[in-house]
């Protein structure tokens, strides 16, 4: 039998504990059990802030990562419109160049003709000859209009809007 005040009972060699002992130990277990609860809690809460601070982050980080693409984009187009306008550039000083390679030959050639017919022993062509040849190469280094052999020529100007891009 059990005694109120002993632990153990009488013919038993096993320990038997009083109600009040098992009172304090479910009391111990419930306050261990109210502990791990309130960690696992803390716990818990400690993982959200965690996530919503990761979350935060990353939000932070698509925000940045989407003005430097905008400021990349506009770059870019930046970029590309100041290549098609050193194309167009580059296209007419080309056109200018083969004019200006032009009149140089055509100056070149009047050159070797008037060379060629002094050099000959005199003059062979008329005064008259002369002076349209002379007229000719005056006008043309002056950046008058000029006039070979009775054609009117302009100086040839190219522009951008020339050229198809």
């Amino acid at each position: 039998m059990a005694s109120s005040s002993g632990n153990y009972s009488s013919g038993s060699p096993a320990p038997v504990q009083n109600s009040g002992s098992d009172e304090d130990l479910q009391s111990l277990m419930d306050q261990r059990k109210r502990k791990r609860m309130q960690s696992n809690r803390e716990s818990a809460r400690r993982s959200r802030l965690r996530k919503q601070k990761h979350l935060d982050d990353l939000a932070a980080q698509v925000a940045q990562l989407r003005d430097e693409n905008q400021q990349i984009l506009t770059s870019v187009n930046l970029t590309t419109q100041h290549y098609v306008n050193v194309e167009a550039e580059n296209s007419v000083l080309k056109a200018q160049m083969m004019e200006l390679s032009h009149r140089l030959q055509s100056l070149n050639e009047i050159l070797n003709f008037i060379n060629s017919s002094t050099a000959a022993g005199g003059c062979m062509f008329e005064a008259e000859e002369f002076q349209h040849h002379q007229g000719f190469a005056d006008g043309f280094l002056n950046g008058n209009q000029w006039n070979l052999m009775g054609i009117n020529q302009h100086p040839i100007t190219a522009s951008a809007e020339m050229f198809d891009f």
